[in-house]
């Protein structure tokens, strides 16, 4: 058992108290910089896997009922509303493309893997993951659709 004396602990706690009661002046913090131009704001994010559309598809009509183009930024999504905004960014290389929402999709099977949006090619080419099929991404609404 260790003794202690009153003066000791009124020792103890004073040096405590004065030394976490320092009087310096706050360091202010830095100002938030403003939104880049153009950024906005996502209402709904989420993470996963993008695939994209075989070369099948071209000109086959869509959930929407539009005709499926390879060639425009569009996309796929199992329960986002037709014509919603969503920007797509591949996580690996930061790259990002806007889509608007067309079809119903991924198929079960692809979903099961983890993929959460399928792409265009288009879409695809400029995240730049053609060649490995399938790639990490954070998927971002930014306007509803109908």
């Amino acid at each position: 058992m260790i003794k202690r004396s009153h003066g000791a602990v009124a020792v103890v706690i004073i040096l405590a108290v004065t030394g976490c009661a320092k009087r310096t002046s706050p360091t202010p913090s830095p100002p938030s910089a403003p939104p880049a131009a153009g950024a906005r704001r996502a209402l709904e994010a989420r993470e996963g896997l993008a695939s994209y559309y075989a070369p099948a598809f071209q000109g086959r009509k869509t959930a929407s009922g539009a005709a499926f183009d390879n060639r425009e930024l569009v996309a796929a999504h199992l329960s986002y509303p037709f014509g919603s905004l969503v920007r797509v960014t591949n996580l690996a290389n930061r790259r990002a493309v806007l889509v608007v929402i067309v079809d119903r999709g991924p198929a079960p099977a692809a979903s099961a893997d983890g993929v959460i949006i399928d792409v265009s090619r288009a879409a695809a080419e400029r995240l730049n993951f053609v060649r490995a099929g399938r790639t990490r991404v954070r998927v971002e609404v930014l306007r509803w659709g109908d």
